[in-house]
């Protein structure tokens, strides 16, 4: 039998009426920006996984995430919004846009190779 798709549930995206609300976990002060797979946290919630050579003062951490996922998802970074965690490493984020096509452009970002 094939694969079966991501239940909803397993997945750190949600629709909202006016965009998506995204899960993320930052690491910082990484040796390479990259967009990971999806993590799931011991309370069962997924998570996206980041990381970033910013490090975590003055908000530079928060700015090159949101700097990275916008280019990743071919998106202003005006269009992203740091809902809540600032200063943690679990981040709500909420993207500004069409909830089914940001939701295909999130799922083709943890369902492509990653690059070197």
């Amino acid at each position: 039998m094939g694969a079966e798709p991501p239940r909803s549930e397993d997945l750190p995206w949600s629709p909202r009426k006016d965009g998506v609300a995204l899960r993320v976990r930052l690491a910082p002060k990484s040796a390479r920006e990259a967009v990971g797979g999806i993590e799931h946290l011991a309370d069962g919630s997924a998570v996206l996984k980041i990381r970033v050579r910013a490090v975590p003062e003055a908000g530079a951490a928060n700015e090159a995430l949101i700097r990275l996922l916008a280019k990743a998802l071919k998106l202003p970074a005006s269009a992203i919004e740091l809902e809540s965690g600032a200063t943690a490493r679990i981040k709500c984020l909420h993207i500004f846009g069409d909830p089914p096509a940001i939701a295909v452009r999130l799922a083709a970002l943890i369902t492509a190779p990653s690059s070197p």
